[in-house]
């Protein structure tokens, strides 16, 4: 992994891993604003020929890192940051379900975001 070097394009709304000037995986998120500000991850994606080198995972940590260094939450709605984060409860602390709740309206109120 030493190889990989992760980029938050906040303004894209997408947390990259980089092989060189190659993107081999992302995590297309938002930033929830309300009722509390949250990052939410919505989809996880490596390239084919880079699975299994453990990025999905990094891309994962590297989410809950930036959130912690801001001091908001993930309210995670990806499923393999689901998965990631009940693997690693002392990484990602679990979200507030209204947080979750409030995520799921918005998606439904930005259908073409995602």
């Amino acid at each position: 992994m030493s190889d990989i070097e992760i980029r938050d394009d906040r303004a894209g709304g997408r947390l990259e891993a980089f092989a060189g000037d190659e993107v081999v995986g992302h995590i297309e998120y938002f930033v929830l604003e309300a009722p509390a500000r949250a990052l939410v991850p919505v989809h996880t994606i490596v390239e084919p020929e880079h699975e299994g080198r453990g990025i999905a995972g990094s891309l994962a940590r590297e989410l809950y890192a930036i959130a912690a260094r801001e001091g908001i939450v993930v309210a995670p709605l990806c499923p393999y940051v689901v998965k990631w984060a009940a693997r690693h409860p002392e990484e990602a602390p679990a979200a507030d379900p209204q947080l979750l709740e409030a995520a799921v309206e918005w998606l439904k109120a930005h259908p073409g975001r995602f």
